[in-house]
């Protein structure tokens, strides 16, 4: 059987489109040089970071011409997220930097008021049937994206959207090259239909060509609206995106243990199997939090993190114990989607500058630990052991002008009480910023869930004692929160 051939240049989750070309049943091989694409039925470039790092690297490793040849060869060919990018001219992330000018046009930067545009969205692809990435796949479906870039609606290229406010091309095509914005690898059911289709059209390259579909400029469909932008703080404002619902496994030990405040802590099983009976019910994101990790100063638990990734469909995040942007890239390696550092990025903030520049903003997440404090909330390290007499609404505006994608916050106060997250603190963080906010602290029912994403305007709940006595399921929890008025994956 012909081999998928997986692009290994440094900057991408390779764990994750490892699996699902594994569960289609197809081999695969890495490919680190230009030698490593002879015989492989298609390619795939992942890609995480940003765009003139990645171009460098490929350079670098003397892949940039031999995959540009293999795109324009009539081989199947992937690209995914950054990967999708870099199959354009330029982007706008790094003027000057040439791209590899397979699709016509440059990738711009969304004209959305909140970035990175993290989350689930709905895509719509205007073609379907054989020999194409979205075969068997319904005319809608909701896939996971991670990204402050895209191409526009308006691409000669593009063969499906992320309708909105924000509409951009969620996926280009010509002849059998193809990219994705989304990340197929991590938006389940459908993502791996994508994943499946394209190791298809790998098996049946010798077929009559006449069966694979080449585009020819089709443009946006014509009820599509090219970009514009969205009034500020409408959160469905870049292609519909949906607030998300994350499973936090506490980790201590290599096993899975919850508590009040962290502490009091009690095991709770075992976390490969937990993460993916969540992934199964729908969690939209698994996250991996190693709590004593910064206050034992130990590293963190890469083949923990390596057997979880392998078995989810969907993002997993991964925090504690993180210190430096070498740990985070191992991390990366291991499987993780993106990673929370708060402990070191609060002795060293130039850190969180540091990971942004190596690995994108959409990687890197700063945890807060709060507590009141006065007037305010207080923001603590070590896992709320230590105060730091810094401001939490202070610390969380200059995370984000450093460099953090995402802010997840925890109020400590309410973290494990089950009484409702703290609603005011989530509000007055969010407005103080222009990236994602993921509250954590409270959770009890669903309607703490949608009372923090509505009133208290969180991009994203993370719960985890609610789910790990099994009282409450998620696709259950989902439904009742999409009652209250909330848009969520169902």
């Amino acid at each position: 059987m012909n081999r998928i051939g997986i692009v290994d240049y440094g900057a991408g989750n390779l764990k994750s489109v490892e699996a699902a070309v594994e569960r289609t049943g197809a081999p695969w091989k890495t490919v680190v040089r230009a030698d490593d694409l002879r015989g492989v039925a298609g390619a795939i470039l992942p890609g995480v970071g940003r765009f003139a790092a990645a171009a460098a690297r490929l350079r670098q490793a003397g892949l940039y011409g031999p995959l540009r040849e293999f795109a324009l060869s009539g081989r199947p060919f992937l690209g995914i997220c950054l990967g999708m990018q870099l199959l354009f001219e330029a982007s706008d992330e790094d003027p000057g930097v040439a791209g590899l000018a397979v699709f016509a046009g440059r990738v711009r930067r969304l004209p959305a008021a909140r970035l990175p545009h993290i989350g689930w969205a709905t895509v719509e692809p205007s073609i379907h049937g054989p020999g194409t990435l979205f075969e068997g796949l319904p005319p809608r479906f909701d896939a996971y994206f991670a990204h402050s870039f895209a191409a526009p609606a308006g691409s000669a290229s593009a063969v499906a959207f992320a309708p909105g406010a924000v509409p951009f091309a969620a996926a280009a095509g010509s002849g059998a090259t193809w990219g994705v914005q989304f990340h197929p690898e991590k938006s389940s059911v459908h993502g791996q239909r994508i994943i499946a289709n394209f190791v298809a059209l790998g098996r049946s390259r010798g077929a009559d060509e006449a069966q694979l579909y080449v585009a020819d400029a089709p443009g946006p469909p014509a009820a599509m609206a090219p970009p514009t932008a969205a009034p500020p703080g409408s959160f469905e404002e870049c292609g519909g995106r949906m607030r998300r619902i994350i499973a936090c496994l506490d980790i201590q030990g290599g096993r899975v243990v919850k508590g009040v405040r962290f502490r009091d802590l009690r095991d709770a099983g075992d976390p490969v199997e937990r993460a993916e009976a969540y992934d199964r019910d729908g969690a939209d994101e698994i996250c991996l939090l190693d709590v004593s990790a910064s206050h034992e100063e130990r590293r963190p638990l890469l083949d923990l993190v390596e057997r979880v990734a392998r078995r989810l469909t969907v993002p997993l995040s991964v925090g504690g114990g993180v210190r430096g942007v070498e740990e985070m890239r191992a991390l990366l390696l291991a499987g993780a989607d993106r990673v929370s550092i708060g402990t070191a990025a609060c002795l060293d903030p130039g850190l969180v500058r540091r990971a942004a520049e190596a690995f994108g903003s959409q990687f890197v997440i700063v945890s807060i630990d709060a507590r009141r404090s006065g007037e305010g909330w207080e923001v603590t390290t070590h896992g709320g052991r230590r105060r730091t007499g810094r401001d939490a609404v202070a610390w969380a505006r200059e995370a984000a002008r450093l460099g953090a994608g995402e802010i997840l916050l925890n109020a400590m106060d309410a973290d494990g009480t089950r009484g409702g997250y703290d609603t005011a603190l989530t509000r007055k963080v969010a407005r103080a910023l222009r990236v994602p906010v993921i509250a954590s602290g409270g959770a009890g029912t669903p309607a703490d869930m949608a009372r923090v994403l509505r009133d208290g305007e969180a991009d994203a709940a993370l719960a985890a004692a609610i789910f790990h006595d099994g009282s409450l399921g998620i696709r259950r929890a989902k439904e009742e929160i999409g009652r209250c008025g909330v848009r969520v994956r169902l």
